[in-house]
């Protein structure tokens, strides 16, 4: 980029006129131009930046490390769509989109360089509204049918009755029993949670119910169990399609009596809890092949949630992507500012098939990852294994589609070979959604 340098004031007025900040540079990075957009989002006025050094002024998070300038100086390209944060005259955070070129005289020479930046608060404030209008204890969905579940868990959560969650593995199953448990009148009280499926038979009841001391080999001392732990509170037993059959028996006791009796003990003690149980198993088919009692299903399927796999609500994940990407940056301390659009394209189409876990997990690495102030492919390892989403799940939904129509600026054939299918089917479903 050449600026001309025969008219001054003809140059600040054209930079006046534009609605980003604008400053320019010379070879030693003092700053030679600032426009007003410049003065009104960094509070500095013209005459106070011009001759200092751009990071005394223009002082953000990346000045020393990251400098978008600096990187223009070094490879000669231009550095586009920075996010980073900047302190205004009064110390306060800006959040900004920065771009930065160099600049040439007639002959080619480097000469200086330019930065334009644009505020990002009212986007940034837009997202967190999105965020907060989607959100619901610690779970965020625009999706109808997950909408229709935070609906109607504070009712649930009101009447005490025993909750059956279905849903695969990382649909967030405990999020859902920690929502319930804190909306309900036993919130002062503990919830306590064990995993069905993680221990030997005997070492899950002395767990459940607790033991007496000598009731096995190694119980040296009485230790109470969940049920204890959990009074007047809430019991999550996670993957309850895995409790061995005898203890599906003492757990129908508990269920239908209030009863209960530890591991080598004869004393009958009472049990003030309320149950929420999850399983990702097909409990009705189970009760079918005789592996889980018919009546323990019953009494545990009093109310039955659902909770829908992420391929089922696919316009989730953009909301998803920017919430861990904001929560594991303020867990590692790193100031990335977004995912690449080459990134972005990819995570959209990931299949997930291990759900949020596995979303959350992916972020989390890249966040780690990255040394820079975005996400690039190279930092999600997993998206080179992974097959297209069309192939796993069939027709992204209409959303979604949209979205790549307009990342891929209409071009089918590109769009085909990245869902990995035919132009043919692709036309199909752009038909199917009405988006011809």
């Amino acid at each position: 980029m050449s600026l001309p340098a025969d008219n001054p004031v003809h140059v600040q007025t054209i930079l006046d006129s534009v609605a980003d900040g604008v400053f320019t540079v010379d070879s030693e990075l003092r700053i030679t131009s600032f426009n007003r957009a410049a003065e009104e989002i960094t509070g500095f006025r013209r005459s106070e930046a011009l001759g200092q050094p751009c990071c005394e002024i223009f002082r953000t998070n990346v000045c020393f490390d990251h400098c978008p300038l600096r990187k223009a100086f070094a490879s000669g390209e231009n550095i586009t769509n920075v996010e980073v944060d900047v302190l205004d005259r009064h110390n306060r955070e800006i959040p900004i989109s920065v771009n930065a070129s160099v600049l040439r005289d007639e002959h080619g020479a480097v000469i200086g360089g330019v930065e334009t930046f644009r505020d990002l608060s009212q986007l940034r404030a837009l997202a967190n509204e999105v965020q907060e209008r989607f959100s619901f204890h610690n779970m965020i969905s625009r999706n109808p049918r997950m909408q229709q579940l935070f609906d109607i868990l504070p009712d649930v959560a009101h009447s005490d009755a025993t909750v059956l969650l279905h849903g695969a593995s990382g649909t967030g199953k405990e999020l859902f029993a920690q929502a319930i448990h804190n909306l309900s009148p036993r919130n002062e009280h503990p919830l306590v949670v064990i995993n069905c499926g993680a221990l030997p038979e005997q070492l899950l009841e002395a767990e459940i119910f607790g033991v007496r001391k000598g009731a096995y080999t190694g119980a040296v001392a009485n230790r109470k169990g969940r049920l204890a732990l959990a009074e007047g509170g809430t019991l999550f037993l996670d993957e309850i399609g895995d409790l061995p059959l005898p203890l599906q028996v003492k757990l129908l006791r508990v269920l239908e009596n209030n009863e209960y009796q530890a591991l080598g003990s004869d004393e009958t003690r009472r049990a003030d809890v309320r149950f929420v149980a999850a399983s990702h198993r097909d409990l009705a088919r189970l009760v079918e092949e005789k592996r889980f009692r018919q009546d323990l299903y019953y009494r545990l399927n009093v109310v039955s949630l659902r909770i829908p796999p992420l391929s089922e609500r696919s316009e989730d994940i953009p909301l998803l992507l920017d919430m861990a990407l904001q929560r594991f940056c303020q867990k590692h301390g790193k100031r990335i500012g977004r995912f690449s659009h080459q990134a972005l394209e990819q995570l959209l189409t990931y299949p997930y098939e291990g759900n949020v876990r596995e979303l959350l997990n992916l972020v989390e690495r890249a966040v780690i990852l990255c040394r820079g102030t975005q996400i690039e492919p190279m930092h999600i390892p997993a998206l080179s294994l992974s097959t297209p989403l069309a192939k796993k799940h069939g027709c992204p939904d209409k959303d979604t589609l949209r979205h790549l129509l307009q990342r891929f600026q209409g071009n089918r054939q590109q769009l085909a070979q990245h869902l990995g299918v035919d132009r043919t089917t692709l036309w199909r479903w752009i038909r199917r959604h009405q988006l011809t």
